[in-house]
């Protein structure tokens, strides 16, 4: 099985801007790891890594009242930064789909 790039930082942008709380960064860190641990296991299905992808977006989706609560929210720097990290990972793993359709479900 692949590993993911220990180099990588996930989410790099966002943890640099003092805009976003790091407390709900490492929150949307954990969904995307998520995303990460299925692909380790070689998961290759595309209906199946595309489920995880929109439950990932969608519980992002959640976080922002979260963000607006503590002054920040899922803007621009965010969503680019979301939209990188997501396309890197299924670039790593070989996983032949458009990043656009991975977060599909975002409302941000």
């Amino acid at each position: 099985m692949k590993k993911f790039d220990a180099d990588y930082i996930l989410l790099e942008d966002i943890y640099k801007d003092g805009y976003f709380p790091d407390f709900l960064v490492d929150k949307v860190k954990e969904l995307i790891q998520d995303i990460i641990e299925l692909l380790e296991t070689g998961e290759r299905d595309l209906e199946k890594i595309q489920d995880k992808c929109d439950k990932m977006t969608q519980a992002i989706n959640e976080l922002q009242e979260e963000f607006e609560d503590n002054d920040s929210e899922i803007e621009t720097v965010a969503r680019d930064s979301i939209g990188e990290t997501i396309e890197y990972i299924l670039k790593w793993f070989e996983i032949d789909m458009d990043v656009e359709d991975a977060i599909r479900e975002r409302d941000w």
